[in-house]
């Protein structure tokens, strides 16, 4: 596997034209927060699927040629990549199957049954294997790796570019850190038109293998422990997302799932935002950053990756039994 280079600025420009019309630019607003930072949300939630994994999906499905889409298309995922590919794979009258792990939420499967997605669940341990084999032996049709891939890394990037041109040089932006692709693409488009400003991964303490990694000094595994914040966290750091992750990203903040809570709450009642647990991840950290790291009122970006939350989920967190 050839390894893995940040985005281009023509890379980056011709997937937002690829993508455009479809894909929503959405909004940068500021929340209101009882903190000394200026702290402003990227809405990937308001996306047609509910996740910013439209746009690196839809980036990749409309780069293959049409002869190579014939089988239809596949891929793993927890459940929003399932949703981009399915979306995409419907606009282009192919197939598509996701591999999803048993435990993924049902909000998110119900969503992939609507877009015309087959489903076919492993256990978490065999759909991981998925990811670092980029691919299933047996699986009909083309696979679309949900992290690794050029093209979704380069969709994912349209987030970055949009966000310079919304709120010129900010201090520090927090991304959610699942497998790298969205956290290294926003890194990569913001280090070229505003190289002070640092991008962190941001990971919850369950399952965190990219701070792993940086204190490792190389691909770390890490026991991986369920939690609401389903979306973010595996078992290892994809051994080609290694150099590129950690060449671009400033660091890996680590949060508890107690203040990723605090953060879901936060959004609903300060901000009328609905988050699932790795959408807020990323407030959870830029509100966790000691004075050290950060002034009072520097402007700070965090990225709301999705909001697809089960309404039992949401509904435990917002009475305080999560």
């Amino acid at each position: 596997m050839r390894q893995l280079e940040a985005p281009t600025r023509s890379e980056i420009a011709e997937a937002r034209e690829r993508i455009r019309g479809t894909a929503v630019r959405t909004p940068l607003i500021c929340l209101d927060v009882d903190a000394p930072i200026e702290l402003w949300i990227k809405l990937e939630n308001l996306q047609p699927i509910g996740s910013f994994k439209l746009r690196g999906a839809l980036n990749a499905i409309r780069s293959i040629p049409s002869a190579e889409l014939k089988d239809g298309v596949y891929t793993a995922s927890a459940g929003n990549m399932a949703q981009g590919v399915a979306f995409g794979a419907r606009e282009l009258g192919v197939s598509c199957t996701v591999i999803v792990p048993e435990q993924a939420p049902q909000t998110k499967i119900d969503a992939i049954t609507r877009l015309g997605g087959k489903i076919v669940k492993l256990p978490y341990a065999e759909w991981w294997q998925v990811l670092v084999d980029h691919g299933r032996p047996g699986m009909k049709g083309r696979f679309i790796h949900p992290v690794s891939d050029p093209l979704v890394i380069a969709g994912n990037a349209t987030v970055g570019a949009e966000i310079l041109e919304d709120l010129a040089h900010p201090v520090a932006v927090f991304v959610p850190y699942g497998g790298g692709g969205l956290s290294a693409g926003i890194a990569a488009a913001i280090r070229t038109e505003s190289p002070r400003t640092r991008t962190f991964g941001c990971e919850v303490e369950t399952a965190a293998p990219f701070r792993a990694s940086l204190d490792a000094g190389r691909p770390a595994k890490i026991e991986h422990t369920p939690s609401f914040v389903d979306g973010i966290g595996g078992r290892s750091l994809l051994e080609e997302m290694w150099p590129l992750a950690s060449s671009v990203l400033a660091d890996s903040i680590v949060v508890t799932v107690a203040q990723v809570a605090e953060a879901v709450r936060l959004l609903v009642t300060r901000g009328r935002v609905v988050a699932e647990g790795a959408g807020a991840t990323g407030v959870a950290a830029a509100l966790s950053v000691n004075e050290r790291m950060l002034k009072k009122r520097d402007k700070c970006v965090a990225v709301i990756s999705g909001g697809n939350i089960d309404a039992a989920v949401l509904s435990d967190i917002l009475n305080r039994r999560i």
